[in-house]
């Protein structure tokens, strides 16, 4: 598990959100990182 992800599911935990939506939210970020071939935390808005 890489640390970006374990910070996100972190944060995700203090907050409080369903199990449901960590996978939501994890699904919705991996989807992300494959569509433009990068990890989330080399994608810019540019």
């Amino acid at each position: 598990m890489t640390q970006l992800r374990q910070r996100m599911i972190d944060e995700m935990v203090l907050r409080g959100f369903s199990p449901r939506t960590h996978q939501s939210y994890l699904a919705a970020v991996s989807q992300l990182s494959q569509y433009y071939h990068r990890s989330p935390d080399k994608l810019t808005d540019r």
